[in-house]
């Protein structure tokens, strides 16, 4: 499953044989609230086909008008701001006080498409620069820490996976999670050495590591945009990846299982050389509280439990904070509902 932005660059490829004008829309400038982040694009075509999101429907529908219209600039970006006045913000149904401010980028030369989908492909960070007095394109290696960056001359943004995940174990809910965080940014590693597993994993663009799970870890060289998931349910090897996650940068380290099972895990690990404080960092059961119980629902669970903490975080250098903080909201939360509900992953998927 494809990120937003990975879909919106290969509607742009698909669309480039048409003969058909072609802008890329991207949001430069929030102020206020707004619903979509800077960085959100869109792919506008001449004949009124839109693919993406920029503001959730009105600011689209006025582009798709503007571009029918003849409106939209074929040799110079244009920036457009939408929700200055009252008026304009009740048309176009933005929020109290929400302004928005794009970039409407005429697509001429065409082939930096091409290029950026071909080293995504390769699980690498491109950074594209577009230079607006020349229409210009420039791509180079990005790091996880850049960011997208507008400054009236030039736009920069990220393009790839930005943050990673290494699941353990190949079944049915590692495969649900793998394809859902995928179109999270997510670059998705899975591990599992049993060799009857991995001869049934079927998620593309994602790597299958067969190493047992605690060399996975390490080989992985894990850092703070790292995310670890044991999904196994045999402890023999969640306990592995654990015992070398918890003592890793890793912004969020979770097993699957429930309560008791997980209390446990805890107990076992104790046995082990992790402090107090490093097996206080383990997510067990993993993701938020909600019931869940199938396969699917579970990486619901994981993922919005993943999101909150991502977004709760001003940069990636307090997601550790953050995460623990949210952790021991989520374990009280857990305990006042644990007599009137059921915990996530009772049942085993």
């Amino acid at each position: 499953m494809d990120s937003v932005d990975l879909s919106v660059l290969k509607t742009l490829r698909e669309w480039q044989a048409d003969g058909q004008p072609l802008w890329l829309v991207t949001v430069v400038e929030t102020f206020g609230s707004s619903p979509r982040p800077p960085g959100a694009m869109l792919a506008l075509r001449g004949d009124s086909l839109a693919v993406g999101s920029v503001s959730g429907g009105c600011i689209e529908d006025d582009l798709v008008l503007r571009a029918q219209r003849g409106e939209l600039s074929g040799d110079r970006c244009d920036v457009l701001t939408f929700g200055v006045t009252k008026e304009e913000a009740q048309r176009f149904r933005l929020p109290c006080g929400g302004v928005i401010r794009l970039v409407v980028e005429p697509i001429k030369n065409s082939e930096w498409v091409e290029q950026v989908l071909q080293l995504v492909s390769t699980h690498r960070l491109v950074r594209r620069t577009l230079h607006f007095d020349t229409l210009q394109v420039v791509l180079a290696d990005a790091s996880r820490s850049d960011s997208f960056a507008f400054d009236g001359a030039t736009l920069s943004t990220v393009h790839g996976p930005r943050w990673r995940m290494l699941i353990i174990g190949a079944g049915q809910t590692s495969s649900y999670l793998a394809r859902m965080a995928q179109a999270l940014d997510y670059q998705v590693y899975v591990c599992d050495p049993r060799k009857d597993m991995r001869a049934t994993w079927d998620v593309p663009d994602t790597t299958l590591m067969s190493e047992m799970p605690d060399d996975a870890v390490q080989a992985l060289q894990v850092d703070a945009s790292t995310v670890i998931i044991a999904l196994t349910h045999d402890p023999k090897l969640d306990d592995m990846a654990l015992l070398e996650a918890l003592k890793s940068p890793a912004f969020y380290v979770g097993a699957l299982g429930s309560l008791a099972n997980n209390k446990k895990r805890r107990e076992r690990l104790a046995l082990f050389d992790l402090t107090p404080e490093e097996i206080a960092r383990l997510h067990g059961p993993v993701g938020l509280n909600i019931g869940s119980r199938t396969p699917p629902e579970i990486a619901v669970s994981i993922l919005a439990h993943l999101i909150s903490i991502r977004n709760s975080a001003s940069s990636v250098t307090n997601l550790v904070a953050s995460e623990n903080n949210l952790a021991a909201e989520t374990t009280r939360a857990v305990q006042s509902t644990s007599q009137s509900q059921p915990n996530n992953q009772e049942v085993c998927s």
